[in-house]
This record gives structure tokens, sequence and C-alpha cells, in this order.
């Protein structure tokens, strides 16, 4: 079934949204891409259960080109920490790993609705409230990032997003300044969503049930048109976030991500 023009429109002002997005606030734009992509899915027929993990699977693939985009436009300003990332990758290749190839394929999709929407208001209330870190508090020695690096790369997983809704509070809370960690969550992005889409789309290759152009959980189509615009515009983001007062900028983080939550939650009351 090929794409109508108008879903390619809607997806087109999606990937344009979620990549700057992913410029601004480091989140990879997944926070963005699956509500919307659930519901386009679900809108041509697909399942709510599976049209949520095609939509996790899909977002996460876009990631993988908007970071690059994104953590580019950051580096040139001096922002990305490559010291945090090189500690924090291998915990988060393993936990992506775990959770896309096991967890994400045995979960029904009700389930995935509400892990989405716990995880994303939980962070939006911890960046909302802006709570200072003791003065004291440093980034964890080299185990204790693995570990934190597995726990973002599994919610990562679950969740379709690039860790930014965990990466973020997370090096905040350890006394990163918010715009070297919204740089370096975007750096992040890019191991967070290769090792994600792999597993996804060996979990989805012996699904009968797939639309057409699928990829194991993969929606090619989608893909493209998403990955295409989101490119154009995480420099942008990444620009505006520079430019942002701190407050302003967590401020921003939250709102997105509290409402984004709720509609998720509201979806998966939907499909109990």
């Amino acid at each position: 079934m090929p794409i109508e023009p108008p879903v390619i429109l809607e997806l087109a002002a999606l990937g344009l949204a979620g990549g700057f997005l992913a410029g601004l606030l480091g989140i990879g734009g997944g926070m963005i891409l699956v509500p919307f992509t659930t519901a386009i899915l679900t809108g041509r027929g697909v399942a709510p259960g599976l049209a949520v993990k095609m939509a996790i699977a899909t977002s996460m693939a876009t990631i993988v080109f908007t970071s690059i985009s994104s953590v580019r436009a950051h580096h040139k300003r001096g922002a990305v920490r490559w010291d945090i990332i090189k500690r924090l990758a291998p915990g988060i290749v393993l936990g992506a790993m775990v959770a896309s190839l096991g967890v994400f394929a045995l979960l029904k999709g009700a389930a995935l609705y509400f892990v989405f929407g716990g995880f994303v208001t939980f962070s939006a209330m911890q960046m909302y409230l802006d709570k200072k870190p003791a003065a004291s508090r440093q980034l964890p020695g080299t185990a204790g990032l693995l570990g934190a690096g597995g726990v973002i790369g599994f919610l990562s997983g679950l969740v379709g997003a690039g860790g930014g809704f965990a990466s973020v509070p997370f090096m905040t809370w350890c006394n990163v300044a918010i715009h070297n960690a919204v740089a370096t969550s975007a750096g992040l992005g890019f191991p967070i969503a290769l090792a994600n889409v792999a597993g996804y789309i060996m979990a989805g290759l012996k699904l009968t049930d797939l639309p057409p152009h699928s990829l194991g959980y993969v929606w090619l189509p989608a893909l493209l048109v998403l990955a295409s615009c989101s490119v154009l515009m995480a420099p942008l983001g990444a620009k505006v976030a520079h430019a942002l007062p701190v407050k302003k900028l967590k401020r921003a983080f939250a709102a997105v991500l509290v409402a984004l939550a709720a509609y998720m939650l509201y979806k998966g009351v939907q499909a109990l």
C-alpha cells in the first residue's frame, strides 16, 4: 500500500519538529516521533499494539541520522563531553540490546504505552522542579557510568527515544552544565539508536502481520521521510539551544515531555 501524499506531509512536518527538538533538547526527537507515528500507523489500520512497537522502532532508526546532524552542530560549539560519551557508551549498547532483542518483543503494546508515559513523566518532573544537585556531587567512576549507561540504553530501547529523557537529568544531577548535558546526550543518541535498531530488526523479522515495506519492526517509508526532514532541522535546534538561558531550556524540556507523556498514558488506557 503506497503512502498517500497527506501522510507524507504529516511525516515531513513531524520530522522537522523532531529534528528541531533533537538539536534543542538533546532528546533525539523520539518523544515527539513515537506518539504521532503511532497515530499515523493506527490510522492506516495497524493494530494498536503493533503500531506502538513499530513507531518506537522507526523513531529509533530516525535517531541514527538525527543524532549525527545534531552532535556535529553541538561539537562545533565545543559543548560535547566526549569523555562522558566514551565511558557511558559500552553500558548503553549492552542495555539497548537487552531491551530491543528481548524485553521489547515480549511486552504487550499496552504495557509499552504505560512504560513510555511513566518514565517520561518522571524525567519531566525532575527537570521542571530544577532541583539543585549537591555542589560536591560528580559523575561516578567507570563502573558507575557503565551501570548508568546500561539503564539509559535499556529504557531507551523500551520507549524509542535517544536517551535524553534519562541522560540529561542524570548528567545535570551530577553537576554537568545543562548545555553540555544536552550536547552530550545528542552524541549518545547514535550508539543508543544503532544498537536498538539492530535489535528491533532482528526481533521483528519473523512477524507476518507487518505492513508493506517494513524491515522487522521498522517502517521504512516513514523512516525515509522522517530522517530526511529531521536532519535539516537538528542544527537549527542546536543553535537555538545555545542561545537560551538554562532555566528556559529546562522548562522547555519538561513542557514537551509532560504533554507527550499524558497522550501516551491516555492511549495506554484505551489499549487495555
